[in-house]
């Protein structure tokens, strides 16, 4: 795949976005367009609760050391490790591909997840605006949509949320694998505090967007203690679902989050590796369908029914919402043509 790159990329920590972003990074990114023909990734694993995906972003400035998307950078030619931090190629044509794909007569309205890879309102979305232009169609076809995000410049796109939850339908998800600002600098040095995404779930709520809450991933020996503090304060914001995914670590994934592991919590850091590969049969990673989001073994057993137990005590039902059985979805209707003036 050819990438064309930016001679010049645009630096979203000006004055008009800075309070979504938080700090900015130490080393500026390198910017690539990527001009792929299509939009929507479709997914066949059974561990997945959707079908289709849009991803406006390839590389996230995020920089999170478990991204599981990390090896999906080297089909690029780059790296999973500094290079998925810093070189983040953009798809300036995926409103236009979304449209087309929508206008195709075998796409029925199914729902639609923005960030099944990287997340769709990572920084330099508060330039792009791909993310948003993408809800647009998706709000003039009424298609459902799901996000999943860990960035406060959701907020940004307020209106059109709420307009999509009542005229299509919509949920957005906010992960928060941390309370402890500290433990999530070191994990997840890209993302504003956990203070601040519990205020966006806050925000959200309070408009009227149906929102909740994941904590995702699990780090065994790290966060799990940090599970029910997390529930109890989202649920607080006003978050309506949980759920949470156990931290998996599949090839390059596991030396990135290894090294930054290791240099961040250097005394802890031998228990924390065993106790990850106590919930992977003795690896880093189980690829295996039905394991590989919850784990197996004792330990991964006794994470689900903590956070079971605290999704309990916080008040969350059993479930989050499910797109409807008949999609919403309608294609607008082509203006007329205007008619002739000649005689």
């Amino acid at each position: 795949m050819a990438l064309t790159p930016i001679d010049n990329p645009p630096n979203p920590w000006h004055a008009t976005t800075v309070e979504y972003l938080g700090e900015p990074p130490k080393a500026r990114p390198e910017v690539f367009v990527d001009h792929s023909r299509r939009i929507l990734s479709r997914n066949d694993s059974p561990d997945i609760p959707f079908r289709w995906s849009v991803n406006p972003y390839r590389g996230c400035m995020h920089a999170c050391a478990y991204c599981y998307a990390r090896p999906s950078h080297e089909y690029l030619g780059f790296g999973a490790g500094t290079d998925f931090d810093r070189k983040v190629v953009v798809k300036p044509d995926a409103p236009r591909l979304l449209e087309q794909a929508f206008s195709r007569p075998g796409w029925q309205g199914e729902l639609v997840v923005f960030s099944g890879n990287t997340d769709c309102y990572q920084p330099l979305e508060a330039t792009y605006g791909l993310t948003r232009a993408c809800l647009e169609v998706c709000l003039a076809h009424r298609n459902p949509v799901g996000i999943i995000t860990k960035s406060p410049l959701i907020e940004r796109d307020v209106a059109l949320l709420v307009a999509l939850a009542r005229d299509a339908w919509l949920t957005v998800t906010i992960s928060v694998p941390f309370i402890d600002p500290v433990h999530a600098r070191i994990v997840e040095p890209g993302v504003p505090p956990p203070a601040r995404r519990l205020q966006a779930i806050e925000r959200l709520a309070a408009a009227g967007v149906p929102v909740g809450v994941a904590v995702s991933p699990v780090i065994p020996g790290l966060s799990d203690s940090q599970v029910a503090p997390v529930l109890q304060a989202a649920r607080d914001a006003g978050a309506q679902w949980a759920h949470h995914i156990l931290v998996r670590l599949p090839g390059p994934v596991a030396p990135v989050f290894e090294g930054r592991i290791r240099q961040g919590f250097p005394q802890r850091a031998d228990r924390i590796m065993k106790r990850i590969q106590e919930t992977r049969g003795g690896r880093l990673n189980d690829p295996r369908f039905g394991h590989r989001m919850r784990g197996s073994g004792t330990y991964a057993d006794a994470v689900s029914a903590l956070f079971e137990r605290a999704k309990r005590a916080a008040g969350f039902p059993a479930e989050a919402p499910r797109p409807p059985a008949q999609s919403p979805f309608r294609r607008p209707e082509a203006p007329e043509a205007q008619l002739s003036l000649a005689l």
